[in-house]
């Protein structure tokens, strides 16, 4: 059995070393200090304007919310989920697609989310078609039987890219989601998705590579504008960007008139960038502190700068996963092989 005076020097001893005690962290001095929170958060080698340094934004936190706030360097979203599931970092901001996977299969929640140029958190899907179409008739005649979306099959689809949100996933997801088609193959095979837009549309579908004319949101609506295509899947804003500028000479010279691009109601929301969080790493007062901070950027002249030079948004907003996944995640869970095509996606 311990003597009295030995347990009691070995209780002061412990109590000298720098750790963690009974959930309070302890300094080398003795003192009680604040456990730090750490975002990952993508990190340059070095930074020659002051401005776009993201450490200003961890100064920043750390003087709002009177805690120690560090940046834990990443490359890629894949290494931000890893340093979240493994307790390397407690928060980190990603793109949707890898917050829908840490969401999903890791039990990560999201705190926030970033906003687009228009001050929406999210983006939304929809089929372009052109006036006098068979699916922009059905659109238009006042006629609840007549579908739209079910004269779209036979088609010439524009999509943006293999396996791009709004320009894919978002729609394919809906049309399998609601019967209008099947997947044709392996349900557990992210390639069967091309054989079913074969099926469902035809063999001449455009599923463009990166650098070739129908390439990306431009390049769908090229797509159906020049007469290759009889539908383009994009975004609500895909039109107006390309051929709706204030300086028509900015307009692309392939645009028709606004009046020949009808837009069909919309599949679902694309997310912008949540911030996600590790519930067992991060207490519930320090995630709204943060929060918290970071919604109130938008009120000074630096925190309008961190956000412009630093977070590339000119808002953030607090949120959750079911608000801001929920409608994303519904829609491509029907995709074929894209839960496994994600997760290996986003690992490190």
């Amino acid at each position: 059995m311990l003597t009295k005076p030995l347990f009691l020097a070995l209780i002061i001893a412990a109590s000298s070393l720098s750790g963690c005690i009974g959930g309070v962290r302890i300094g080398d001095d003795g003192v009680e200090a604040p456990e730090t929170i750490k975002i990952a958060f993508s990190i340059k080698d070095d930074y020659s304007n002051f401005d776009e340094n993201p450490y200003r934004l961890a100064d920043y936190l750390t003087e709002q919310i009177g805690k120690p706030v560090e940046l834990y360097p990443i490359t890629s979203d894949a290494l931000a989920l890893e340093a979240l599931r493994f307790g390397s970092a407690d928060m980190a901001f990603m793109d949707g697609g890898a917050g829908w996977v840490g969401w999903q299969n890791y039990g990560l929640q999201v705190a926030a989310a970033d906003l687009k140029s228009d001050g929406r958190t999210y983006y939304q899907a929809h089929a372009w078609v052109l006036n006098g179409s068979d699916a922009a008739n059905a659109l238009q005649d006042d006629n609840e039987s007549t579908d739209p979306f079910a004269l779209l099959e036979g088609k010439t689809s524009c999509h943006t890219g293999w396996l791009k949100s709004a320009g894919m996933l978002i729609p394919m997801g809906y049309l399998i989601g609601n019967n209008y088609t099947e997947v044709l193959g392996d349900s557990e095979d992210i390639e069967s998705l091309r054989n079913t837009i074969f099926n469902f549309f035809n063999e001449d579908a455009s599923i463009p590579e990166s650098g070739t004319p129908y390439y990306g949101y431009g390049g769908a609506l090229k797509c159906l504008s020049d007469g290759t295509g009889d539908v383009a899947f994009a975004k609500d804003s895909t039109v107006d960007k390309y051929c709706n500028n204030d300086q028509v000479e900015e307009d692309e010279d392939w645009c028709l008139g606004l009046q020949d691009y009808i837009k069909l109601p919309a599949f679902g929301n694309a997310p912008s960038h949540p911030l996600m969080y590790q519930p067992n790493s991060i207490s519930e007062s320090d995630k709204a502190a943060i929060v918290s901070a970071l919604v109130s950027l938008q009120e000074s002249e630096d925190g309008l700068s961190i956000l412009e030079n630093i977070l590339n948004t000119p808002g953030i907003i607090e949120t959750d996963a079911e608000t801001h996944l929920n409608s994303y995640s519904g829609l491509i869970s029907q995709v074929p092989g894209i839960s496994q095509y994600m997760e290996e996606k986003y690992q490190a």
